[in-house]
């Protein structure tokens, strides 16, 4: 079964953040006497690189989000608005102006 892009925006975004946390946590703790130089700046570039495209598929997952909610209520409103209307019209008795009286 293929994944819709949603689920795999926030797989990627999940395993991006696992990675950053797993090299921050190694990185603090086995890697910390073996890392210098210009590995020690790679790795952490790594590591910032993994934390940054976590942050990135966040936002537009978040954005994402809203605008389907601000659909989803647009299309509702639709709909209640439509129903009404329909409603109104095949109502028996109702006259357009009764002078206020139901």
């Amino acid at each position: 079964m293929a994944m819709d892009a949603t689920a795999r925006r926030r797989w990627i975004g999940s395993l991006a953040l696992i990675t950053a946390l797993g090299m921050l946590i190694a990185g603090q703790t086995v890697l910390k006497e073996r890392l210098q130089n210009m590995a020690f700046l790679l790795y952490w570039c790594g590591c910032f690189t993994c934390t940054c495209a976590a942050i990135v598929l966040a936002f537009i997952d978040a954005r994402t989000v809203q605008q389907r909610t601000r659909k989803e209520a647009r299309d509702l409103l639709q709909t209640a608005l439509h129903d009404i209307e329909i409603e109104a019209r095949t109502k028996p008795g109702r006259t357009k102006n009764n002078g206020g009286k139901s």
